[in-house]
């Protein structure tokens, strides 16, 4: 059976300042200042076939990485469970379609969502946006001849990613993966 889960107010760019660790805002910051740094995202290998990534330094200890996008590629609905984050488009248009809500973290596989709890965004070159723990969302490149390059940031390091299905308003928990699988 689904659990029903209403919209509520989601603050993407809220993050408490813990001893030092970069809030939202300042993720933020760096990915739109590496996306702009046209040396960076030129030194990315693509592959016609699949998304490429290179692991970058981020800010006070968080994980960054720069993501080449081949066309017709995306992510797949997914969270990044207890990290929050950033992401901006460096070359190319990223759409993210995400939900505005708050999802328990645990305790359940199968969720129906109620309407209105969808958001979409596009983001061409320059644009980003920063979003909190448990943001469920998916990024796609939806252009059919052109490669999109982005950043992306997560603090703290990215302990898990939860993998989502979607079928209508049910959104259902497929996979939990961890570092050592994508690293």
């Amino acid at each position: 059976m689904s659990q029903p889960v209403s919209a509520q107010p989601v603050s993407p760019s809220v993050a408490t300042r813990d001893s030092g660790a970069p809030t939202a805002a300042e993720l933020l910051d760096f990915v739109r200042r590496s996306a702009a740094d046209q040396d960076l995202i030129a030194s990315l290998p693509l592959d016609p076939e699949g998304r490429t990534w290179v692991r970058l330094k981020g800010p006070g200890g968080s994980e960054a990485w720069l993501i080449g996008w081949p066309p017709g590629t995306g992510t797949g609905w997914h969270d990044h469970a207890e990290s929050h984050g950033a992401f901006a488009t460096a070359a190319g248009e990223l759409k993210e379609n995400s939900l505005a809500v708050r999802l328990p973290a645990s305790g359940w596989r199968t969720l129906e969502l109620n309407e209105g709890v969808d958001r979409e965004r596009q983001l061409g070159p320059g644009r980003g946006r920063a979003f909190g723990k448990h943001h469920v969302h998916e990024v796609l490149n939806e252009s059919v001849s052109e490669h999109a390059v982005s950043v992306h940031a997560y603090y703290p390091p990215l302990p898990l990613i939860r993998r989502f299905s979607r079928s209508g308003e049910v959104l259902r928990l497929e996979q939990v993966e961890r570092p050592e699988d994508w690293q």
